[in-house]
């Protein structure tokens, strides 16, 4: 088989691979589409990963064998399928911290979804692989594992039907947050970028108020529109460690900053007295966990995002290279790319 392996910052290889054998408790899927996910880009720019790793996690595609002890998918099923697996019963388990169990980055895909043939370990069909309805497409069943994500952190935040939101980075995350906000009844949806064609795009995506943070002031311009108040959620969805000082300016009393991205290790200086003042409160989101896909595939089930709009670009196994500096260069015009065999 074909596999599309990293071996070092731009020097991605289109290689043969061996087709992986499965045990018993296992499936052997043909991938139909994988989507570039920011970690991966971020991993394979910033050389996060060692050589001959294969990337991709955003997976959906087609049974081709199944282990003899697998009794819910048979050959020909259609299914999306996650990277990471708890294990349910340590102590972040118990309290519900499923992304931060021991167990659960131990546990991955052989290999990466940017491969034709990916082995689904026991532990993922069980807990992590669901069937994707015979109408809806691999590509939709790809934005299962991200929206997921986005769900996990809508629930790490106390929302309310009504409350405003401002999103920090409309790329594809900041927009499947966008239409999530909305679908929850959002009151105003505020979103900055420095990018004008992803501001466009989020506009179009359901946001009331699309800013630009480069030309025009950021704090001054949320506080105007909402009289001084601030509002209620900022989801930071840009890994711009100094977002964080801006966000604690923007929240309102009583709100809450959601970190959803990945920061450098940097000191960030905040209002320390807003925290008692004002009840403020910084959550993190890490991942997802199982039981946020039943939610992401109802979700897109009911048309909640518009797919078509948000995949922008497309390209096969053998131009992962391509793509990534497609998806990572300020002049193109894109949102989410997908990769296909």
């Amino acid at each position: 088989m074909k596999a599309a392996v990293y071996f070092d910052k731009g020097d991605i290889r289109y290689v043969d691979r061996p087709i992986p054998t499965i045990d018993d408790d296992e499936v052997l899927i043909k991938m139909q589409a994988c989507g570039l996910c920011g970690t991966d880009i971020h991993k394979a720019i910033g050389r996060g990963v060692e050589p001959e790793t294969v990337l991709g996690h955003e997976v959906s595609g087609e049974i081709v064998k199944v282990g003899r002890q697998v009794e819910s998918y048979e050959v020909g099923d259609r299914v999306f399928v996650a990277h990471h697996v708890p294990c349910f019963t340590c102590d972040q388990c118990r309290r519900g911290a499923y992304s931060l169990c021991p167990q659960f980055k131990q546990t991955n895909l052989d290999p990466g979804g940017f491969s034709e043939y990916i082995r689904v370990p026991g532990l993922h069909v069980k807990h992590t692989m669901g069937k994707i309805p015979n109408e809806m497409s691999f590509e939709t069943g790809a934005l299962v594992e991200p929206v997921a994500c986005c769900i996990h952190g809508f629930e790490s935040i106390n929302y309310h039907p009504g409350d405003s939101v401002l999103i920090m980075g409309a790329g594809q995350i900041g927009c499947i947050q966008i239409q999530i906000a909305k679908y929850l009844m959002a009151g105003n949806i505020f979103v900055s970028d420095i990018n004008p064609y992803r501001l466009k795009q989020s506009l179009e995506l359901g946001a009331d108020y699309a800013i630009d943070s480069r030309s025009e002031d950021l704090v001054e311009k949320i506080m105007n529109i909402t009289n001084g108040k601030g509002v209620n959620t900022v989801i930071i969805s840009a890994g711009i460690s100094s977002l964080l000082s801006q966000a604690m300016e923007c929240v309102s009393r009583g709100g809450t900053v959601l970190v959803f991205a990945p920061f450098q290790n940097h000191l960030v200086p905040i209002p320390a007295a807003r925290f008692f003042n004002d009840e403020v409160k910084i959550v993190g989101s890490y991942s997802s966990n199982p039981y946020n896909y039943t939610v992401a595939i109802e979700m897109l089930k009911k048309n909640v995002f518009n797919v078509n709009k948000m995949i922008t670009h497309r390209f096969p196994l053998s131009q992962l290279n391509e793509a990534i500096d497609c998806a990572h260069s300020p002049e193109e015009q894109v949102l989410k790319v997908i990769i296909t065999p």
